[in-house]
């Protein structure tokens, strides 16, 4: 009797084929890049064209200008009364307003991250895994939306100067009466990237595990005579 080491996973599985695919002296594959690039660009694409769109037709830069009379909220539009709509705000920070004031900060640690990614992925192999390279994709596409914004690339000449290096958000979002949802701050796609593709990695973090190899037992076989 010998000792074979086996996969306690099918090779075949769902599971398996979910997480990664081997590859032919350690290239990686057409499809691979586009499973990164695709969410990325469509998620930097939806963030700027909708924040366009939005700032330019729903945008009051007297509302945001400390300095003007009319200095106050830009008006809520609700698509549905009282909990979900759109307002146009900007944010000097990272997520819920944290560390208000320093844009050029997370400027920088926005493209350290995304060097950081495509090296861990296209480097140093990452990428193999299907859902690790989706999830860097839209985490990557919320990055360069805010980051354009954070830039300075977002604004027009109208805006205040105190607002034109801020990230423009527009999804109106409340709870009214519910802890921590009243009031939510307002967002963008961008945003939701981030957040949707933090979520898949934990998922993976926590989840995910490679598969184990155990040992059976097999009867040699006789050679015949």
């Amino acid at each position: 009797m010998s000792n074979v080491p086996v996969s306690s996973k099918l090779p075949n599985s769902d599971s398996e084929g979910i997480a990664t695919e081997p590859t032919q002296g350690g290239r990686l594959s057409f499809s691979r890049y586009a499973l990164f690039f695709l969410p990325c660009l469509i998620g930097v694409f939806a963030d700027l064209g909708t924040k366009y769109y939005m700032f330019a037709n729903y945008f009051e830069p007297e509302r945001a200008n400390p300095n003007s009379p009319e200095y106050s909220q830009q008006i809520k539009h609700w698509l549905v009364d009282g909990v979900f709509g759109y307002q146009t705000s900007t944010n000097a920070g990272a997520l819920f307003g944290m560390g208000s004031g320093y844009s050029w900060l997370f400027a920088i640690f926005s493209i350290v991250a995304l060097l950081g990614i495509l090296v861990w992925l296209f480097r140093f192999g990452a990428a193999h895994d299907r859902w690790l390279t989706f999830s860097l994709g839209l985490v990557s596409g919320g990055i360069l939306g805010n980051l354009y914004d954070r830039v300075g690339l977002g604004h027009l000449a109208t805006y205040p100067e105190s607002v034109r290096n801020n990230v423009r958000d527009w999804i109106l979002f409340e709870l009214e009466g519910v802890n921590f949802f009243d009031p939510w701050p307002n967002f963008n796609i961008a945003d939701a990237c981030l957040v949707c593709g933090a979520i898949m990695l934990f998922v993976h973090a926590f989840f995910y595990a490679e598969p184990e190899k155990q040992t059976i037992q097999t009867e040699p076989t006789e050679s015949p005579s």
